[in-house]
């Protein structure tokens, strides 16, 4: 059963918020920034109406989930931080003597409440209208890129993120107390994942062991975290592992297992739209999606910013409302955007590796250009892939020819077809456009090191896109914030 308490109940010791939360806080200026009723109102079919106990509020349940992405701690940590930090009960509003709610119900509501909501585009929308209402967006150009965020259970690093948990957690320990280096068990020199599970579980036993250091705030916040990583490697690693997650390429020799989140943002830095993929994925081919949804949610767009993997053919012909061409600010790769290939639908691009992803998320191993200049014909790209796994793809009917030496992707270049584009990148405007993309890379810099966006905190694309939804509506926030100041 589900009753709207949105307010802070009466209470003798309301006064005290007023008395210590300075004007400046985030937190009281993100309560004031936004009214977040539009949660209760998108939740509502979630819950029962008639029958039950009383349901805690899904306002304050969602705000419980935006203080653990802005602040990056654990379920544990922003629970017990609300039961004596006077700005997490002010932006829970919560009179100062209520009671907080148990960790476990944040499993629950993320599980039960925000399965199958549309939280990515609910919650941008929400954060562009306020930038628009606010007069904050002047400019008609969107940036766009694509981030990578590691799984949850990549397999080639659970070892890595216990280190680095283990390792922020000594590190606060050894801030306050330099004596306990002599006491600390002995680290795992070796790769074995079960022996770094042991020496993790022994951390933790030798720090609890001192009660008044294990309570000290810096260092309980990382030991939490750590014994949430320790759970959570021991229970899935072995039996289980993100099916929606796959390996993507971040250049020619280096690759993750996880997702993409391919973003739109104004030259403010306002976020606009965000897809989330599995990693093979191209990032030129989600620029339609982006654009849409960028114009859904009240943006006006004459000028898209972008690098090479958005040059494409199908992206330089991208129309705006008055039926106009839309100018793609993305330099010309002779590899995707010249010319006619086949199945372009099929083979990817991946610009960081210059090189072609099959069907199947395999990469070329090399490429070679065949014909010669001004011959009449014209010049190809083919890009040969590892043919012992064509051998064995499940993808292989009607892609590989049994029995065949070799596997190979031709590109036609015929750079005369661009000579329009190329013509725009000579210009004033494209070149003053161009300076503005690295605002993306800021942006995806801050959803990394700042909001824990470089790794999924859950399973499955659609904790992914939860994950993203509040992260991004997070900065957003902020930003909004920084310029209405």
């Amino acid at each position: 059963m589900l009753a709207q308490q949105q307010k802070i109940q009466l209470s003798s010791y309301s006064r005290l918020y007023d008395l210590v939360i300075p004007k400046d806080n985030l937190l009281r200026k993100i309560s004031e920034l936004i009214d977040f009723t539009f949660i209760y109102d998108e939740l509502l079919d979630k819950y029962c109406s008639n029958n039950g106990r009383m349901a805690e509020s899904p306002v304050r349940m969602f705000k419980y989930l935006l203080l653990k992405t802005i602040y990056t701690i654990s379920d544990v940590d922003v629970v017990e931080r609300s039961q004596y930090d006077m700005s997490f009960k002010y932006f829970l509003d919560m009179a100062p003597e209520d009671e907080v709610i148990n960790p476990s119900s944040l499993t629950k509501f993320r599980k039960l409440r925000l399965k199958d909501a549309d939280l990515l585009n609910l919650l941008i929308s929400k954060t562009v209208s306020i930038a628009i209402e606010k007069d904050i967006i002047k400019s008609k150009s969107i940036i766009v890129d694509a981030t990578h965020s590691l799984s949850r259970s990549n397999p080639h690093s659970a070892l890595e993120v216990l280190r680095e948990r283990s390792k922020l957690l000594r590190k606060a320990v050894y801030h306050i107390d330099e004596e306990m280096k002599g006491r600390m068990p002995k680290k795992n020199d070796s790769d074995d994942l079960e022996k770094e599970l042991a020496y993790c579980k022994e951390l933790e036993k030798c720090i609890e062991s001192d009660q008044t250091l294990s309570l000290i705030p810096a260092v309980k916040e990382k030991l939490n975290l750590l014994k949430e990583t320790v759970e959570d490697t021991q229970e899935d690693y072995i039996l289980s592992k993100d099916k929606d997650a796959k390996t993507g390429h971040k250049s020619a020799d280096s690759k993750f297992f996880g997702y993409k989140t391919h973003l739109a943002m104004t030259e403010e830095r306002i976020i606009t739209a965000a897809v989330v993929t599995s990693g093979e994925k191209g990032d030129g081919p989600e620029l339609p999606m982006l654009l849409e949804l960028s114009r859904d949610n009240g943006i006006q767009v004459d000028t898209i910013i972008g690098d090479s993997a958005y040059s494409g053919k199908e992206n330089l012909n991208l129309k705006g409302k008055d039926d106009q061409n839309i100018k793609i600010v993305a330099k010309l790769n002779p590899a995707i955007t010249q010319g006619f290939r086949k199945e372009e639908d099929k083979f990817d691009y991946n610009k960081d590796a210059d090189m072609f992803v099959c069907p199947a998320g395999h990469m070329a191993i090399k490429k070679a250009r065949q014909g010669k200049k001004n011959r009449g014909k014209n010049q190809a790209l083919v890009y040969y892939f590892d043919v012992e796994k064509c051998k064995t793809c499940s993808l292989k009917d009607n892609c590989y020819k049994t029995g065949a030496k070799t596997k190979t992707y031709s590109i036609t270049i015929k750079s005369d077809q661009h000579s329009q584009q190329m013509a725009f990148q000579e210009t004033d405007y494209y070149k003053e456009k161009t300076k503005h993309r690295y605002k993306i890379e800021a942006k995806n810099s801050e959803l990394k090191n700042v909001h824990g966006y470089h790794r999924a905190i859950s399973y499955g694309i659609e904790n992914m896109q939860m994950q993203g939804a509040l992260a991004i509506f997070t900065v957003n926030l902020k930003r909004i914030i920084k310029l209405t100041s």
